[in-house]
């Protein structure tokens, strides 16, 4: 049988894959004749499949397998140029990136992987060249959408992460990074209820990650009334906190306001404690009682 006559094996694969089914998807391939399963086109779907459930080192060698079936080709390169990324390979990621570029230098996937690549080494600048080529192509993409929210993080600039967030949202309600990374982005400007909001929607979008059900977990145990006066920390970070206690402290002591200061010194260690030990046990007893 030719593979076109397993075309609707492949399609099935294929839809599978877009509703976040990838081990369905291996499944429905790995019914394919070996005289079919060899083509460029399945390694392909195996790959996508693989990487989907992160299993780095079985994508690679399915990417692989499909370039020296079917030659090169830019969407294959791309799977092995995010593989061999997560699998901590950067020179072998951006030689196959660059090969796939050089076939298609307008392709989406393959500039916003290598941008995520350039971001990982500090090359903020070559990032952003990169995630504006791909904007220009597909603004909307939500490859692009979350490569800025990577680059604008990167920068240092959370409000235009939220903001990008917000939008990436707004433009694709359905997709469950977007809420992720929009309950991403509130945690990281310390606003709990929103990141919990975000991070319960992407769970609900997508039930079967467990990074987003481990990240929405640590949001709700971020709500108890417990754990308001931690607040600071969260919002501001463990540094700026310190640094704007120790003014305080100080201050107060160079107003000539000793009893204050020292009130204030104690308030201060008792926080510090209180962050040491309550987290730790109230996760704990959280996590026995959902159970």
């Amino acid at each position: 049988m030719t593979e076109n006559a397993h075309a609707p094996a492949l399609l099935r694969a294929h839809a599978l894959l877009a509703a976040d089914r990838p081990e369905d998807a291996l499944r429905e391939l790995a019914v394919l004749p070996e005289s079919d399963a060899g083509s460029a086109l399945v390694f392909e779907l195996r790959a996508a499949a693989l990487l989907q459930l992160e299993r780095w080192g079985e994508a690679r060698d399915a990417a692989r397998a499909g370039l020296a079936a079917g030659g090169p080709d830019p969407d294959l390169l791309c799977q092995l140029g995010l593989a061999e990324h997560r699998l901590g390979r950067p020179e072998t990621a951006e030689r196959a990136l660059l090969d796939g570029l050089a076939i298609a230098p307008e392709d989406v996937s393959l500039l916003c992987v290598y941008a995520r690549l350039c971001l990982e080494h500090g090359q903020l600048d070559k990032a952003r060249r990169l995630v504006e080529l791909a904007a220009a192509q597909d603004p909307d993409a939500p490859a692009v959408y979350s490569t800025r929210v990577q680059l604008a993080h990167a920068s240092g600039d959370d409000v235009l992460a939220q903001r990008i967030s917000r939008e990436f949202v707004a433009a694709h309600p359905e997709n469950a990074q977007a809420h992720a990374l929009l309950g991403g982005t509130s945690a990281a400007r310390g606003q709990v209820r929103s990141a919990y909001s975000g991070l319960r929607q992407a769970v609900a979008n997508d039930p079967t990650d467990r990074d987003f059900a481990r990240a929405a977990y640590e949001a709700r145990i971020g709500l108890h009334p417990l754990l308001v006066p931690l607040r600071p920390f969260t919002r501001f970070g463990p540094v700026k906190t310190w640094i704007a206690a120790i003014v305080v402290i100080y201050g107060l002591r160079s107003l000539g306001l000793p009893t204050l200061s020292a009130v204030a010194a104690v308030v201060w260690f008792v926080l510090c404690v209180y962050s040491w030990v309550v987290p730790p046990l109230l996760r704990r007893w959280l996590l026995r009682r959902w159970r």
